[in-house]
């Protein structure tokens, strides 16, 4: 064990991503399903905010769906592991989280909100993923390292809670911090106001309507990313759409970030931050340092955003 490792905060867990890459892959399509159900229920929100996912202290939410006059949530729960599914009435359906086939859990989904009397009808093909299996076909992605999964939500539970002290700072329009199951990231974005060009699409397996109307304004990103086979190892990342001049070589902290061309984003490595002192600071300096350097150079309005008033006892 190194001394780096020794000294790291245990309660910012290490995650890297070989350790747990078929589990991280079956994850992303069983939180594509949930996220499938919310979609397809809810009202369209600006920037499809109305598809997401929340960290909770057990691990994920729909939040309250609707249906008919009724109303329901799934939950992921990280601890118990299991997927619990609540309507209005009070009625309770848990189902296990283990390993097995993503058809089956697609099916075991669908069937028990059909005898709740919720049934639903999803787009069965992933979003955001290169060479898709449709959820009733997939017996690909089976696996499920409970301990694994665990950590990740213990990881995502710390960078919610800070990327809510971040989003409080701002007096401007800023998207709650959410979980967007099509990309497989924890999120939280500031608007500068002003319309941006159309985006020019790209992303695998998902309308290019959809990408212009969440980047029809301009915007400062950030958000944290597990991995994947294309960059394996988590980071968190920020980026501006569109991007300002000169951005890619602002000034930014911690010393651990760089600027990663191919993505078009400052990129800091989740395991730097969790082996820093105060995991809190490094992540904090990341995310205010990355937002000044694209605010400025975009010359975003943030006198207009300022709050005028604040309650007793706090300050701007």
């Amino acid at each position: 064990m190194t001394d780096d490792v020794e000294h790291s905060n245990p309660n910012w867990p290490a995650i890297p991503y070989a350790d747990w890459r078929d589990t991280a892959q079956t994850l992303h399509m069983w939180t594509q399903i949930i996220g499938k159900i919310r979609m397809v229920q809810s009202p369209w929100l600006n920037h499809a905010w109305h598809v997401t996912l929340y960290v909770t202290p057990r691990g994920m939410t729909t939040g309250t769906i609707p249906h008919d006059e009724r109303t329901f949530s799934i939950d992921f729960d990280f601890i118990d592991h299991q997927l619990v599914i609540e309507s209005c009435e009070g009625h309770v359906q848990k189902l296990p989280l283990v390993a097995h086939d993503t058809a089956d859990f697609y099916n075991s989904v669908m069937s028990t909100l059909g005898k709740m009397g919720l049934p639903v009808t999803i787009n069965t093909k992933p979003n955001e993923v290169e060479d898709p299996i449709p959820f009733p076909e997939d017996r690909t992605h089976s696996a499920y390292d409970a301990q694994a999964v665990n950590r990740f939500w213990r990881a995502l539970y710390q960078i919610d809670r800070v990327f809510n002290i971040f989003r409080g700072r701002f007096g401007g329009k800023s998207s709650p911090v959410h979980f967007f199951w099509g990309s497989f990231d924890l999120a939280v974005t500031r608007f500068s106001g002003r319309p941006a060009p159309d985006h020019p699409g790209g992303v695998p397996n998902m309308p290019l309507w959809v990408a212009q109307e969440a980047y029809s304004h301009e915007v400062s990103s950030a958000g944290f990313w597990p991995g994947g086979d294309s960059f394996p190892e988590p980071i968190f990342y920020s980026y501006a759409y569109p991007t300002p001049e000169g951005f890619s070589d602002a000034k930014v902290g911690p010393d651990a970030a760089y600027w990663v061309g191919e993505l078009g984003e400052f990129v800091l490595p989740y395991e730097a931050v969790r082996q820093t002192e105060n995991p809190d600071t490094a992540l904090l300096a990341f995310l205010q340092t990355t937002f000044d350097a694209a605010a400025s150079l975009a010359d975003w309005d943030l006198a207009s955003m300022r709050r005028r008033h604040f309650p007793p006892g706090t300050s701007g």
